[in-house]
């Protein structure tokens, strides 16, 4: 890894546990571990744009991690990330809430190996992988999660039916994803019920000036 590129890696790590001081240290070795691991798995199967893996920390993982500052899920929820590619924003999540359980689901098997690979490389416990389209998964959860695969309207689509009833958070059961963009087109069908929180006024880096967690209870 050259000097500059280091010291991109290591700012980043800090900036998260800026914004996570209640990181542990178990936590921020797993955070540390992601780097190598993906830049490793990237160079044979292409999850991360080649260009953008040295922004790992700050475009993918503080990213997902986004998601944490709409909702701290309670010890014992059930989570599905669909379109979780190689494991986002899945593995990050999974790493800060360690007494919550997730499920990542893609439809490209290479992706879903690459994300199993790194779970078990880290040592994350409560991770479930399963290679189908979201559409095949019928279990229950409490969310559902996503980060950009598709618009609004058809997440809340495919979402619906893997919503289980009983309620256990500080917010309904439903859907939260991770957006980017101009929304109020996406957003207009369910603006009456959603939620959304602009990560700009979150996180201070320019990358999430346009970003935003979008929650729509289901």
């Amino acid at each position: 890894m050259e000097q500059n590129e280091q010291y991109s890696i290591q700012q980043q790590l800090l900036a998260l546990k800026q914004y996570f001081p209640e990181i542990t240290e178990t936590q921020y070795k797993q955070l540390e571990m992601l780097y190598p691991l993906y830049a490793d798995w990237n160079a044979k199967i292409n999850v991360i744009s080649r260009k953008d893996i040295v922004n790992l920390y700050e475009h993918h993982v503080l990213h997902s991690l986004g998601i944490l500052k709409m909702i701290r899920f309670k010890a014992g929820s059930e989570i599905m990330d669909i379109g979780t590619g190689g494991g986002f924003p899945g593995i990050p999540l999974a790493i800060m809430q360690p007494d919550v359980q997730f499920h990542l689901v893609d439809s490209i098997g290479k992706k879903i190996k690459v994300g199993q690979a790194v779970a078990e490389a880290i040592g994350l416990k409560n991770v479930t992988f399963r290679h189908c389209r979201a559409e095949e998964e019928k279990r229950l959860f409490d969310f559902v999660v996503s980060r950009a695969v598709m618009p609004l309207a058809d997440l809340v689509k495919i979402a619906r039916k893997n919503i289980r009833k009983e309620q256990q958070n500080s917010l309904p059961n439903g859907l939260i994803c991770l957006k980017g963009g101009e929304l109020q087109h996406e957003i207009l069908p369910f603006r009456k019920q959603a939620v959304t929180l602009d990560l700009k006024d979150v996180f201070k880096e320019e990358f999430f000036e346009t970003k935003k967690v979008v929650y729509v209870p289901l």
